[in-house]
């Protein structure tokens, strides 16, 4: 049944598990109806029938397009498209050159592909709908800011994912489309995301965070990021702009990496996920 045009509704990707998740939850407390997609239509159905709210689940792979523009039709047809947020994500950490061709395709076509085809779609909607606050929030990520060896591939993807997300909110404020772009940049988090790669060696690096962050945190400065202009947030800001710094001397910066990767394999080993 439509809920009529007058009804709030917000698109979540990858919203079965994870940040996507603590997102969908918290846009349907402040009264969003969510459409929580992801390619796990049972995972997707358990986080709506969790959160309720008008929440409904919807199978979607990110790596197409038409299921981007599927996703936005369903949004409209239950009210106004105010926000749509590109969280999905896989992440592999191997070598460049030990990654499977298939692996990095994937990395790509979910990570980067996927948040410019869901972007493409929320601005159609949202065009066509112009009344109201609109917002895209992309989830970028911590390795966006700097080279990251051992998560070369995943965070290649996060840098297009930051770029892309500055430029398109560029293209929109240049045409007069009032569309916010937001782009979220955390550290490592307790996700299964993460948990997957733990016993990898190439993974370590990110276990150099101060702490590893929980999805509830990130979920709430994400959606907090709805009441700012703030175009990108980094978290924490403080190693954010260390990280941004070392960038600007590249030679440095990698050799401080290595650093780095000997810093987190010894949290890593200490919290025993090695």
């Amino acid at each position: 049944m439509s809920l009529g045009q007058s009804e709030a509704v917000a698109v979540v990707t990858g919203a079965g598990r994870g940040f996507g998740k603590e997102i969908a939850r918290r846009l349907a407390g402040r009264g969003y109806a969510v459409l929580v997609a992801d390619i796990d239509v049972g995972a997707a159905a358990a986080t709506a029938d969790e959160i309720g709210g008008g929440a409904w689940p919807f199978e979607m792979d990110v790596r197409e397009a038409g299921a981007h523009r599927g996703a936005a039709a369903a949004a409209a047809e239950r009210g106004r498209l105010d926000v749509w947020v590109n969280n999905a994500g896989v992440m592999r950490t191997v070598k460049t050159w030990d990654h499977s061709d298939e692996d990095v395709r994937l990395m790509v076509e979910v990570n980067l592909l996927g948040v410019m085809w869901g972007s493409r779609a929320a601005v159609d909607a949202m065009r066509a709908a112009p009344d109201g606050r609109k917002h895209i929030l992309n989830l970028g990520s911590m390795s966006a800011l700097a080279p990251v060896p051992g998560l070369t591939v995943y965070s290649s993807t996060k840098h297009g994912v930051l770029g892309f997300s500055g430029a398109l909110q560029g293209d929109l404020m240049q045409a007069g489309v009032p569309i916010t772009v937001h782009c979220l940049c955390p550290d490592g988090a307790d996700t299964g995301l993460l948990r997957e790669q733990a016993g990898e060696k190439e993974s370590a690096i990110i276990w150099s965070a101060p702490r590893i962050l929980s999805p509830e945190e990130v979920a709430d400065r994400a959606v907090a990021l709805l009441d700012s202009g703030r175009l990108l947030e980094m978290m924490p800001r403080s190693r954010g702009w260390q990280i941004r710094l070392l960038a600007l001397f590249p030679r440095i910066g990698l050799r401080t990496s290595a650093l780095f990767q000997r810093i987190g394999e010894r949290r890593r080993a200490r919290e025993g996920r090695a």
